[in-house]
């Protein structure tokens, strides 16, 4: 007897928890991922994040808790759960030998689609991934960002409704990262669900609709980019001046917030905490009636890269890998 899938949730992690011995990969994670959106989980080397994938994909088996993925039971139902997600992992694992469409059929034929259908399919996904011109090249001879969109491309063969990508974009330069990132939204506006693992702050605020922090196995933080970034710390207003005989009386104007003001000589900047966009239009009333001549006023919130180094006391990738 199969499971049911749900309606509205696409993945769902339950309590997981994995052991190596006495050593704790993932220590009760929980979190639901509704369908059509992309849930990025983010933290450094070792802090759980490939371990999770691996038991929500079924290739790993938790010590207790349990997910769902597309409604099924990845320990009741793990043949319904492989049917319904697709799985790119950190490192491309397709054939340097063959061919990019060699590659599409060889493993479209392990899937059972039928020649004529994989045919259509592999036209599909070349196109898609920008790879028909690169289509009957050798893998060995493509650039690293072709690997992984071809990657990419064999995981959608079978038309997965969700997708697990760990660390998709590592060792990828930031043109190939770029394009690699219009492909995901294409998906996701097309229906499909992701969940993102990554190191990359920039990665997570450019894709992610809701953000999972984890260190050492557990959640740390949970929230969109901009809750974090604001639980990170309040946003600052930032002022350059066009004179720097100015920047006295625009320390004085700023004041008027109720805020220390930082004022920086050489660069003629100055900073004071702001509460959003009505201070910002505020303070630009001020100086226009003081008369001030300003180069550039603008909203500064916390950076993603704020908002872990708040949390964990260290940035992304400063982590040396633990065994998950």
């Amino acid at each position: 007897m199969t499971a049911t899938p749900s309606s509205d949730i696409a993945i769902e992690a339950i309590d997981l928890v994995k052991r190596f011995g006495d050593f704790t990969a993932v220590d009760g994670i929980s979190f639901e991922v509704p369908r059509g959106t992309v849930l990025g989980l983010l933290g450094p080397n070792g802090a759980g994040k490939t371990t999770t994938v691996r038991m929500m994909t079924t290739l790993s088996e938790p010590t207790s808790g349990t997910a769902r993925v597309a409604g099924y039971d990845v320990l009741k139902h793990p043949d319904e759960v492989r049917r319904s997600m697709g799985l790119t992992g950190q490192a491309a694992t397709v054939d340097e030998i063959l061919t990019g469409r060699e590659n599409i059929n060889m493993i479209g034929g392990l899937y059972g689609i039928g020649r004529k259908a994989l045919t259509a399919r592999g036209d599909q996904l070349l196109e898609q991934f920008s790879l028909t011109d690169a289509a009957n090249k050798p893998v060995k001879d493509y650039s690293g960002g072709m690997r992984r969109r071809l990657d990419l491309a064999v995981s959608l063969l079978a038309a997965p409704p969700v997708l697990f990508l760990d660390e998709p974009t590592t060792g990828l330069d930031p043109h190939a990262r770029s394009e690699l990132w219009e492909v995901l939204r294409d998906l996701v506006n097309d229906g499909t669900t992701l969940l993102l693992t990554t190191q990359y702050l920039e990665e997570a605020d450019q894709l992610a609709d809701d953000i999972v922090v984890v260190d050492h196995g557990r959640i740390i933080e949970h929230g969109t980019a901009l809750q974090l970034k604001e639980r990170a710390g309040a946003a600052s207003l930032v002022l350059t001046v066009s004179r720097a005989e100015d920047l006295g009386a625009a320390a004085d104007v700023l004041k008027r917030t109720g805020h220390e003001v930082h004022v920086e000589e050489g660069p003629r900047r100055l900073t004071v905490a702001a509460d959003g966009l009505g201070d910002l239009t505020t303070a630009a009333g001020w100086l226009d009636e003081s008369g001030i001549e300003v180069d550039d006023l603008g909203l500064a919130r916390p950076s993603l890269d704020d908002v872990f180094l708040s949390l964990t006391g260290k940035r992304t990738e400063s982590d040396e890998e633990s065994p998950s």
